[in-house]
């Protein structure tokens, strides 16, 4: 069940990029910038006109779409992403789509959360040569009132990327009242520089999901909460460099 292919990104991996946004996602983050990822179903997003979010598409179909740019790929060192949702719940589909994409020579990407059983886990990291790995809070605690899960299985799929030799990249959704204290970018960074990770992206709180919400008739935690700005970070950077951690946007 996919619910877009999005071509020519520039921001989920290296080079020229299609990611593939699959359905489906076992968390509820109270900020989700893409409410229609999480369940698996087909919807419809009301607004000045009818939008059905979700098609069923086999790996052949996805393929296809991808290949469409293989020059940018070859050209740019780029390749395809899957994301989400969170591509794990979909683990089946997303083993043979990334096999098939791998036999044509293309550069895999995953963007996960890590929340999925080590074994799930472990089956799809050995299909992508880069892991990008959102880490949305360092206490499990903290981890369970925003995203309805604590963290403990998740930091143990960080554990296994970083061991397993292939590239992971860290990137942490800094949101407001949630995780954007300085105590909370020290405990970022004491953490990833714990697992040998020298490097985190930054990823500022915005608001482009906002209207989706009551087009798909749910609430929304942070109606009206100002989005941030690499600015407003300098400090929040900072505390991750003290650290020994390279935070970056």
């Amino acid at each position: 069940m996919v619910f877009n292919i999005q071509k020519f990104s520039l921001h989920d991996g290296p080079g020229i990029r299609t990611v593939v946004f699959l359905k489906g996602c076992p968390l509820r983050c109270k900020w989700c910038a893409n409410p229609e990822s999480q369940r698996m179903e087909v919807q419809i997003l009301q607004g000045m006109e009818a939008e059905r979010k979700g098609r069923e598409m086999d790996v052949e179909g996805v393929v296809k779409a991808c290949m469409q740019d293989w020059d940018f790929y070859e050209e740019s060192g780029g390749g395809v992403t899957l994301s989400g949702g969170e591509p794990l719940a979909q683990a089946g589909f997303a083993r043979e789509l990334l096999a098939a994409l791998g036999e044509k020579g293309v550069h895999r990407a995953v963007e996960t959360t890590g929340f999925a059983g080590e074994e799930v886990f472990a089956s799809v990291l050995g299909h992508v040569e880069l892991v990008l790995f959102d880490v949305k809070h360092w206490d499990s605690r903290r981890h369970r009132e925003g995203t309805g899960a604590g963290n403990e299985g998740i930091l143990q799929n960080l554990r296994a990327a970083v061991a397993s030799g292939k590239e992971v990249l860290p990137r942490i959704p800094v949101i407001p009242g949630f995780n954007d204290g300085l105590e909370d970018a020290a405990g970022f960074g004491r953490l990833l520089k714990g697992l040998g990770l020298g490097r985190a992206q930054l990823l500022p709180f915005h608001q482009f999901g906002e209207s989706k919400y009551a087009g798909l008739g749910m609430e929304y935690a942070y109606a009206g909460v100002e989005p941030l700005h690499e600015e407003d970070l300098a400090a929040y950077q900072a505390a991750f460099t003290r650290e020994g951690v390279d935070a970056f946007f």
